[in-house]
C-alpha cells in the first residue's frame, strides 16, 4: 500500500508501518483466549458514593458480578464505589441512616442463584441513602455464558437511576490485536473481556467501523497482499469483499442509516473519498483536492463527513458536505492533526495530534473552538466515542506494550485494558451502538 507523503514525514516514536496504516486506515488485532484486567486511575470533580456488597453464590457462580458492575460504574468517572459489609443482599433489611453517616450517598446488594434448569437469576436492590427510599429493584434469568452481560446491564441501569444517563457497559467494541506476526479481529463486551475473534488472519487487519445496527462490521484487511475492503456480519460470519479497485482501498465508515459506506481511494491517483452502497457498487468520488483525503467520518446528522486532509500543506482535519460541497478546515492548533471522530450530539471532535515528539489524544468543542489535551500520553491513536458521548475509547503504548484505554471528557478518569497475554498488543479501537 503506498504510503501518504504526510505520513512518512510523521516521525513516529513507535514502528513506521504502524503510524502509517493510522492515517490511511490500516492496524491489528489478539489471541482467542486472551485476558484482560481492568486498572482505573483517577479522581473525578464529582462522583456519586455507592457502596457495593459482593453478591451472595456469585463466588459459586464463577462470575464476580459485583467487581464488574463496580468497574463499570467508576470508569464512567461519575461514581466512586465503596466496600459494603458482607452477608448483605437484596433480601436484607437495611438502616439506610447508617449507610448515609458514613457518606454514602447509595447502597448495592444482590444474588445469584443456580436454577433448577441450569441457568441463573440475578437479583438486585439500589436504595438511596438521602433520600432513605428503595430505587431499584431488579431480576435477570440468563444462561451461565450470559452472567458477565448481565452485570453489565445491571451496572447500566444503576447507571442511568443515578445520573440520568443511559450506560454503556452492554455495548461492544471491536479491536485488532497483533501477535507476532498474526492479527485478529475482536469483538467483546465495552471493557475488554468475552466475545469472539470474527477474524484471524497472517496479514494486517485495520480500520473496523461499525454500522448503526450493531450487526455488522467493516474493516480493512491485507489478506489478498493489498488493501481491501470487506462487510462482515457478526450474527452468521459470512463477509463480503466491497471495495476491492485499483491502488489502495482504506477507511470505511457507515452512514447514519446504514446504507452507504465512505471510503479512501486510490483509484484514480491520489487518495481520494468516495460513497458508496454499503453492499458494494460503484463509487462515487466525493473530494477532488490537490493533497491526500483520507479517514472520513460522518456527522451525526448524515449530512457531512469530517476528514483528514494535507491539501493545505500538512494533515487536518476538514468537514465536507455528503454532495462533495462546501469543504472547510475544522483543526487549526498543531501542524499535524489526524484520526476524527465525531461525539453523537455532534458537538464534539476528538482527534490525534502531534505534540512535539508524541502524538496525543485531543478534544474540540465544535462551537466555540476550544482545544484541550486528554492524555498524558505520547503515542496515541484511533479515538471513538462511547455511543451516550460519556466516554472516548483510544489506543496508546504504555512501557512498551500497546494497549486499548479510555477517557472521561474531562481526562480525569481513564481505564486501561491490560492483556495478560504475553506479547498481544492490542490496536484500532471501535466502540459499538447502542441495540446489543
Amino acid at each position: 500500500m503506498p504510503v501518504p507523503t504526510f505520513l512518512t514525514n510523521a516521525q513516529p516514536p513507535a514502528d513506521p508501518l504502524r503510524r502509517a496504516l493510522v492515517a490511511g486506515g490500516l492496524m491489528a488485532a489478539l489471541p482467542a483466549m486472551a485476558q484482560f484486567r481492568v486498572e482505573i486511575s483517577g479522581i473525578g470533580a464529582t462522583q456519586i458514593p455507592l457502596a457495593a456488597a459482593v453478591f451472595r453464590g456469585e463466588v459459586e457462580a464463577g462470575v464476580a458480578i459485583s467487581r464488574i458492575v463496580r468497574a463499570n460504574l467508576e470508569r464512567s468517572g461519575l461514581v466512586r464505589t465503596l466496600d459494603a459489609d458482607q452477608g448483605l443482599d437484596e433480601r436484607s433489611t437495611v438502616d439506610l441512616t447508617l449507610w448515609r453517616g458514613r457518606g454514602v450517598d447509595a447502597l448495592l446488594a444482590g444474588s445469584v442463584t443456580r436454577l433448577a434448569d441450569g441457568r441463573f437469576d440475578v437479583r438486585y436492590k439500589l436504595w438511596d441513602a438521602v433520600k432513605n427510599e428503595e430505587l431499584l429493584g431488579q431480576s435477570k434469568v440468563v444462561l451461565a455464558a450470559d452472567l458477565r452481560l448481565a452485570a453489565h446491564r445491571v451496572a447500566d441501569e444503576i447507571h442511568e437511576k443515578l445520573t440520568g444517563e443511559r450506560g454503556v457497559n452492554a455495548t461492544r467494541i471491536a479491536y485488532v490485536v497483533r501477535t507476532g506476526r498474526r492479527y485478529s479481529l475482536h469483538v467483546t463486551d465495552a471493557d475488554g473481556e468475552g466475545g469472539q475473534v470474527a477474524l484471524a488472519s497472517p496479514e494486517p487487519i485495520i480500520s473496523p467501523a461499525w454500522a448503526p445496527d450493531g450487526k455488522r462490521l467493516a474493516y480493512v484487511s491485507f489478506e489478498t497482499q493489498k488493501a481491501v475492503v470487506w462487510v462482515q456480519d457478526l450474527s452468521t460470519g459470512q463477509r463480503s469483499m466491497v471495495a476491492s479497485f485499483r491502488g489502495s482501498n482504506s477507511a470505511p465508515a457507515f452512514s447514519p442509516d446504514g446504507r452507504q459506506l465512505a471510503v479512501a481511494l486510490s483509484q484514480d491517483g491520489l487518495t481520494q473519498l468516495y460513497l458508496m452502497p454499503a453492499n458494494g457498487g460503484t463509487p462515487q468520488r466525493l473530494t477532488r483536492s490537490s493533497g491526500i483525503d483520507t479517514e472520513p467520518v460522518f456527522a451525526p446528522d448524515g449530512r457531512s463527513l469530517y476528514f483528514v486532509s494535507d491539501r493545505g500543506g500538512g494533515p487536518q482535519v476538514y468537514r465536507v458536505g455528503v454532495d462533495g460541497s462546501s469543504p472547510q478546515r475544522i483543526t487549526f492548533q498543531g501542524n499535524y492533526n489526524i484520526s476524527p471522530a465525531i461525539s453523537p450530539d455532534g458537538t464534539q471532535l476528538a482527534y490525534i495530534s502531534r505534540q512535539g515528539g508524541g502524538f496525543r489524544l485531543m478534544l474540540q468543542d465544535l462551537n466555540d473552538g476550544t482545544v484541550r489535551p486528554l492524555s498524558d500520553t505520547q503515542d496515541d491513536e484511533s479515538p471513538g466515542f462511547a455511543p451516550n458521548g460519556r466516554l472516548i475509547v483510544y489506543a496508546s503504548r504504555i512501557r512498551g506494550s500497546d494497549v486499548l484505554m479510555t477517557t472521561t471528557l474531562d481526562g480525569k478518569i481513564k481505564t486501561r485494558l491490560l492483556s495478560i497475554s504475553n506479547g498481544a498488543d492490542m490496536r484500532e479501537p471501535a466502540w459499538g451502538p447502542f441495540g446489543r
